[in-house]
C-alpha cells in the first residue's frame, strides 16, 4: 500500500508540474479568452483605424446574427447613394407584402402603408434607429428589384469585402418562418449566420467606406411621419439604460436561434474601437459583455510610437552607390510608425528592413543619381515574443509599414571621374596582382 501511495504522489506531482508548465505560456494571446469572464459565446475587439485585432474569442465560430445583418444593407445603401445609383429623396411605393411584414406581431417595425410612398431616408432610418424589418425589405426591393435577387446582391458584396464564412437566406436578419410564407432564399427555419470575425470585418468596412453610417446609428429615438416615437435598440447610447460614453453605434440583433447581439463602436479621446458580441443569453447579458470589451480596451491599449520618424538601420545606415559622386548613401525611414498596442509592450516590437530589389544590382549596390527622398524599400515591425491576432484585413499590414527613403541626393559622376576611377581601379588591380606575385615569391 505504502508503495501505491508513493508512485501516486509522484504521479500526482508530476502531471501538476506538466499541467503548470502549459498553463504558463507567456505571449499566447488565446489565454485572453477566459480574462474578461464574458458569457458571450463569441466576441471580438478591433481598432477601428488600422483593423488591427486586440482581442477575440471564439471568432471564427459561425452563429446566427439577427438583424445585425441590416448592416450590410446600411452598406450596400450608402454606396448606391455615393455612386449615384439612388438618392435620399427618392420614394419607394409599399406593396401588399411589405405593409402586411410591417404589421407582422413581436417583430421590429415602423408601420408602413400599402400604396404609400415613402422616402429612401425614411426607410433607412427606420432599418438603422429601429431595426424596422418591412423597411429593410423595402430598400432590398429596391436596390436588387426582388428580395430573392437582392439576397444574391448581399452575398456578391459580402465576398467582395472579403467576408469568408456567412449565409444570407433574407436581408432582414429574421427567422425565414416569421417573412409570411415570402422568404428568399434557404429553407423555411432558416437564419443568416455569420462568424464573429466577419461580422468584424463588416463592421470595419462600413466605418472605414462611409463613416456617415454613425449619423443615422447616434439617433436615440426616432420620430417618424406616423407622429409616434420609435426608440433605438442600441441601448448603450449616452442617455439610454445602458448608455457608455462615445458609444455611437452600431447594430443590436436578436432572435431565439441567435440570441441576443451587439456590434458597437465607440470613441474616445480620438481613438475608436469596434466590438462584437454574439448569441448573449439576454439584453443586459450582451451590453454588459460589450461594456466588459470597452472598458478593457480603454484601459489596457492605447496607440504607440514604435518606431520614430528618421529611424536608420542600426546594421545598415547606408547603401553603396555605383557611378555617384559619392560612393554609399544614407538611408531612413521617412515617417513614425504607430501602433495600438497594450501599453506596457511598446518595446516589444522591433524593425525589419525590406529593400526594392529592383532598386539594386546584382551587388546590392545603388545606381546614381540617387534623388533625396527617394523610395529605397520599406520598414515594418514585427513583436520580438508572443503572438498577435493580426489585422481584419490584408491590407492592415499596411498601418505597420513606412517607406525607407534615400536620406541624402547622390549625383551621378562626371565622365572625366568615372574615367579616372576606371584608370585608377584598372592600375589598382595590377599593383595588387603584382604584389601577390612578389609576396609568392617569398
Amino acid at each position: 500500500m505504502k508503495r501505491v501511495s508513493r508512485y501516486t504522489l509522484i504521479f500526482t506531482m508530476f502531471f501538476v508540474l506538466v499541467a503548470s508548465l502549459f498553463a504558463y505560456n507567456p505571449g499566447n494571446v488565446k489565454a485572453e479568452e477566459d480574462t474578461l469572464g464574458l458569457k458571450a459565446e463569441a466576441a471580438m475587439i478591433l481598432d477601428a483605424k488600422s483593423g488591427k485585432i486586440l482581442y477575440e474569442k471564439n471568432a471564427d465560430k459561425v452563429l446566427g446574427i439577427a438583424s445585425m445583418s441590416k448592416m450590410m444593407t446600411e452598406y450596400m445603401v450608402l454606396e448606391a447613394i455615393d455612386e449615384g445609383k439612388i438618392t435620399w429623396d427618392q420614394t419607394v411605393k409599399i406593396n401588399n407584402y411589405v405593409h402586411r411584414l410591417s404589421k407582422a406581431p413581436n417583430l421590429s417595425n415602423v408601420g408602413l402603408t400599402e400604396g404609400e410612398d415613402y422616402t429612401v431616408k425614411e426607410l433607412y432610418e427606420a432599418m438603422a434607429v429601429h431595426s424596422g424589418n418591412a423597411a429593410t425589405v423595402a430598400l432590398a426591393e429596391l436596390l436588387g428589384g426582388s428580395e430573392k435577387n437582392y439576397v444574391m446582391l448581399m452575398t456578391k458584396k459580402a465576398k467582395e469585402l472579403g467576408l469568408k464564412n456567412f449565409k444570407f437566406v433574407n436581408s432582414s436578419g429574421l427567422n425565414n418562418k416569421d417573412l409570411l410564407g415570402n422568404h428568399p432564399a434557404g429553407s423555411a427555419n432558416e437564419e443568416n449566420v455569420m462568424t464573429a470575425h466577419d461580422m468584424g470585418l463588416l463592421a470595419f468596412r462600413i466605418l472605414t467606406d462611409y463613416p456617415e453610417v454613425l449619423e443615422t446609428a447616434k439617433i436615440p429615438k426616432l420620430k417618424f411621419r406616423d407622429g409616434k416615437e420609435y426608440a433605438n435598440f442600441n441601448w448603450m447610447l449616452p442617455g439610454l439604460i445602458h448608455g457608455y460614453p462615445g458609444v455611437d453605434g452600431l447594430k443590436t440583433g436578436s432572435t431565439d436561434f441567435a440570441g441576443y447581439a451587439h456590434t458597437g463602436t465607440v470613441e474616445k479621446d480620438g481613438q475608436r474601437y469596434i466590438t462584437i458580441v454574439m448569441k448573449s443569453t439576454s439584453k443586459d447579458e450582451r451590453f454588459g459583455d460589450t461594456k466588459k470589451l470597452m472598458d478593457y480596451a480603454f484601459a489596457t491599449f492605447d496607440k504607440e510610437k514604435v518606431l520614430s520618424a528618421g529611424y536608420k538601420p542600426k546594421d545598415k545606415k547606408t547603401l553603396p552607390v555605383v557611378k555617384g559622386k559619392e560612393d554609399k548613401v544614407e538611408i531612413e525611414t521617412k515617417e513614425a510608425i504607430e501602433l495600438v498596442t497594450k501599453r506596457d509592450e511598446k518595446g516589444n516590437y522591433q524593425p525589419q528592413v525590406v529593400l526594392n530589389k529592383e532598386k539594386l544590382n546584382k551587388d546590392g549596390e545603388l545606381l546614381a543619381p540617387v534623388k533625396k527622398g527617394e523610395k529605397i524599400g520599406y520598414v515594418t515591425v514585427k513583436p520580438k515574443k508572443g503572438q498577435e491576432y493580426g489585422f481584419i484585413t490584408r491590407e492592415g499590414n499596411n498601418s505597420i509599414t513606412v517607406d525607407l527613403v534615400a536620406a541624402e541626393k547622390v549625383e551621378k559622376a562626371n565622365w572625366f571621374v568615372l574615367s579616372m576611377r576606371a584608370v585608377g581601379g584598372f592600375f589598382g588591380d595590377v599593383w595588387n596582382g603584382a604584389a601577390s606575385t612578389i609576396k609568392g615569391w617569398f
